[in-house]
């Protein structure tokens, strides 16, 4: 299991990007950088996301699966939904960008900012 940062990248209303906007999400990677769906099926409750951007109220939930792709949800049903447009197909690897449709139904590009195993749970 990978912990991977994702940080807003550069765009004309952020010329340097913005590490104060972005989510840490947990997800199986395979050898490649690609996530590993048959992983992800074994253990979905795993694959947590979460949110922050300024002035905004930071969101925890899961990465999902649903029959139009991959996205980030933070309560049940669709209406919060945040769309990763082909997840499935990214390497998540440093400096590498991806595309989530978030909340303002708005594209926003991503840089991938680390990369790093995913802490372990601890139970006492």
């Amino acid at each position: 299991m990978k912990q991977i940062r994702l940080e807003l990248a550069r765009s004309a209303a952020f010329p340097d990007g913005d590490p104060s906007h972005g989510y840490v999400f947990r997800a199986p990677l395979a050898a490649d950088g690609k996530l590993d769906d048959r992983e992800f099926k074994k253990a979905p409750l795993l694959c947590t996301v979460h949110r922050f951007a300024p002035n905004a109220a930071d969101e925890v939930g899961q990465l999902i699966h649903t029959g139009k792709g991959w996205a980030f949800s933070y309560a049940p049903g669709e209406d919060d939904d945040e769309a990763i447009f082909r997840l499935g197909s990214h390497s998540f690897k440093a400096g590498e960008y991806v595309t989530i449709t978030e909340h303002d139904g708005k594209e926003h590009t991503f840089r991938v900012a680390v990369v790093e195993e995913a802490p372990v749970a601890r139970t006492r």
